[in-house]
């Protein structure tokens, strides 16, 4: 039991380090001399990292025994959202490429 208190405390630190992180990032961006599109890939990348680490320390999918259903639809899941979102921004890129054109 001690084991698990362990890795759950270095996911904890590791997801607050991640968010503050994000957060200077953003609220002092002088630090860091980014553009706008070098900002957002920072806080993707950071965005990523703290999903692989919420799934790694926080979810027991890869201690259950038998047949592996949570992590199948896990997948699916997260797979949707992914397409929900990467469409979404392909839908707002072009309308903002098509509606700025008549400007």
């Amino acid at each position: 039991m001690k084991n698990v208190a362990a890795i759950r405390t270095i996911g904890f630190v590791a997801s607050l380090l991640l968010t503050l992180a994000a957060y200077i990032v953003i609220t002092r961006p002088e630090l860091f001399d980014l553009t706008t599109y070098g900002a957002i890939g920072v806080i993707l990348t950071l965005a990523i990292c703290q999903a692989t680490i919420q799934f790694l320390f926080f979810l027991d999918v890869w201690r259950e025994t038998g047949i592996h259903w949570n992590l199948g639809i896990f997948i699916s899941t997260f797979s949707l959202i992914l397409l929900i979102i990467l469409f979404s921004i392909w839908i707002m890129h072009n309308l903002h490429s098509n509606m700025m054109m008549a400007m």
